[in-house]
C-alpha cells in the first residue's frame, strides 16, 4: 500500500497539461481486437487502469509496442483465443472494470468472448445487463457460471438488428458498437450513449472502415462490414482531470492554466464551476484560472438553493460530483450535490466532516453542503481512499487544509491520474509519497 502525506495551505502558479483521457482509453484499446492490421494510438495516459489492460493484451497475443511516453502501436494479428479459458486471464481481467468491454470485439471477430466478473471502483451496483443484453440482441448466446463468476459470449456470426437501449451505460453502447460493426446487416442503437469517449469510439472506427451514423446523438446506426483496418488515433484530454484542477485551483486560491483542455468537448463542466462562483477563461484552447480570495454559489432565479446533479450526457458527468462537493465546502453559500447513478459515491463525505466541513448526508445519493466563505479552513487528517474519483477529492481537500494530512490506499488515485504528485509538484504543492512494504 502507498500514501501520500500533503501540506496543506501551498498556492499553486503556472500551467498544466492534461494527460489523456482514461475513459476513451479504455475503449479505444478494446478496439483495437477488431483487425489484424496495426493501430497507432497517441496521447495514451500512463496509470494503472490502462496499463493493466495494455498487458492483457499482450497476454491475448496483441503485439505491443511503445514508441514514445504516450504513443503506442498494436497489432492483434494473432489472438491466442485459448487464454481466454486460462487462470492467468481470470485474475487479470478480474482485477479491471474495463475488461468488460474485450466482450464485443472478441465474439464480432473471432465467435467468443470469455471473461470473469470485473473489478474496479466500490461505488455501488454497477450491473452489466446492458451489455450482456445488447450482445444477446445481436444473436450471441450468454452463459454466467456463479460459482465461477464466469461469463461466456459466443456466436457463429453476430446479426444487425434494432435495439432499445435500458439505460445509456457509456461502457455498454461501447460494447454493442464494437460487436455491431463486424456484424451482418444494419444496427440501430437507440438510447445509445453519446459521450464525447463514444464519439471517439465511433471516429476512430469509421475510419478503420466501419459505417457508423448519428454520432453525437443517442440513435446511432450501423452498418455491418467484412472487415476493418488499421489506424491512427488520438485520445482526448482527460476531461475529468480538467474539472479537477478547475476544483483545485479555486480550493488553494491558485492561478493556473490548463493547457490543451479540447474545450468543445468539455459540455458543462466549465459553466457548472461557473455556478460555483468560480472564475475561469477560455483562452484559445487553454483554460485559465485566476487567484480568487472567495466564492460564491449561484442561487436559482427564484432564491432555492442551487443543486448540482449528475446525468447523461449532454447533461454533467458524474465522475465529477465528488470534486464539486469538496469545492463546495470553501465556498459562500449552499449547495444540493445529487449522485443520482451510484448510491455508494458520496459516503466520502465522513472524511470531510472530520475535516471540518459542514455537510449533511440526506441518503446515498444527495447532500447537502453549507459552505465555510474561507472564514473556517479544513483541518489536516488521516484518510483512506476509497475510489479513484473520491481519492482525488480527498487530495484537493487536504491541499487547502491547514496542517498535514495523509491519504492512505492512494492506488485508486493511481488507477485514473498520472503522476498527480509530480505534476501538482511542479505547480508548488508539497505531496510526498510513501510506499508501505506489506506486514
Amino acid at each position: 500500500m502507498a500514501s501520500f502525506e500533503i501540506t496543506g495551505g501551498r498556492q499553486l502558479k503556472g500551467d498544466i497539461v492534461p494527460q489523456g483521457a482514461k475513459n476513451e482509453a479504455l475503449q479505444i484499446l478494446c478496439a483495437v481486437l477488431l483487425t489484424p492490421e496495426k493501430v497507432t494510438i497517441k496521447n495514451i495516459p500512463n496509470i494503472r487502469d490502462v496499463i493493466k489492460l495494455i498487458e492483457l493484451l499482450k497476454s491475448l497475443g496483441v503485439e505491443v509496442t511503445k514508441l514514445d511516453d504516450s504513443t503506442y502501436s498494436f497489432q492483434a494479428s494473432k489472438i491466442d483465443i485459448g487464454y481466454l479459458s486460462s487462470n492467468d486471464y481470470r485474475i487479470k481481467g478480474a482485477g479491471l472494470r474495463g475488461s468488460v468491454m474485450l466482450l464485443g470485439p472478441l465474439v464480432a471477430r473471432f465467435g467468443k468472448g470469455y471473461m470473469p466478473k470485473p473489478g474496479g471502483d466500490k461505488i455501488g451496483r454497477r450491473r452489466l445487463d446492458t451489455h450482456i443484453i445488447g450482445l444477446q440482441s445481436l444473436g450471441a448466446k450468454f452463459d454466467y457460471d456463479p460459482n465461477e463468476h464466469f461469463y461466456r459470449i459466443e456466436a457463429d456470426k453476430l446479426k444487425g438488428t434494432y435495439m432499445h437501449l435500458d439505460e445509456a451505460s457509456v461502457t455498454g453502447t461501447a460494447n454493442i458498437i464494437m460487436a455491431a460493426v463486424l456484424a451482418d446487416g444494419k444496427t440501430s442503437i437507440y438510447n445509445a450513449a453519446c459521450e464525447p469517449y463514444i464519439q471517439q469510439l465511433c471516429k476512430m472506427l469509421n475510419s478503420m472502415g466501419a459505417k457508423i451514423t448519428g454520432v453525437g446523438s443517442n440513435l446511432l446506426h450501423i452498418e455491418g462490414v467484412d472487415y476493418l483496418g488499421g489506424c491512427e488515433h488520438t485520445v482526448l484530454p482527460d476531461m475529468i482531470e480538467i474539472g479537477s484542477f478547475i476544483g483545485m485551483a479555486a480550493m488553494t486560491h491558485s492561478e493556473i492554466t490548463i493547457k490543451n483542455v479540447s474545450y468543445e468537448n468539455l459540455g458543462l463542466i466549465p459553466s457548472a464551476f461557473q455556478r460555483l462562483g468560480i472564475q475561469l477563461e477560455r483562452r484559445g484552447d487553454d483554460i485559465y484560472i485566476p487567484s480568487q480570495d472567495n466564492y460564491e454559489i449561484e442561487t436559482f432565479i427564484d432564491g432555492s438553493i442551487m443543486t448540482i446533479a449528475d446525468a447523461i450526457w449532454p447533461g454533467l458527468t458524474p465522475d465529477l460530483l465528488s470534486v464539486f462537493l469538496v469545492v463546495s465546502t470553501q465556498a459562500k453559500g449552499s449547495v444540493l450535490i445529487h449522485q443520482k447513478m451510484f448510491e455508494s459515491r458520496l459516503f466520502f463525505v465522513d472524511k470531510l466532516i472530520d475535516m471540518g466541513a459542514q455537510i449533511i448526508l440526506c441518503d446515498p445519493h444527495r447532500a447537502t453542503v453549507i459552505g465555510l466563505n474561507l472564514q473556517q479552513r479544513l483541518r489536516g487528517t488521516v484518510m483512506v481512499s476509497p475510489d479513484i474519483r473520491a481519492g482525488v477529492a480527498l487530495l484537493i481537500a487536504a491541499m487547502s487544509a491547514e496542517g498535514t494530512s495523509i491519504i492512505h490506499n492512494i492506488e485508486q488515485i493511481d488507477r485514473g491520474y498520472q503522476n498527480i504528485d509530480s505534476r501538482l509538484n511542479a505547480l508548488g504543492a508539497q505531496i510526498t509519497r510513501y510506499n508501505h512494504e506489506c506486514e
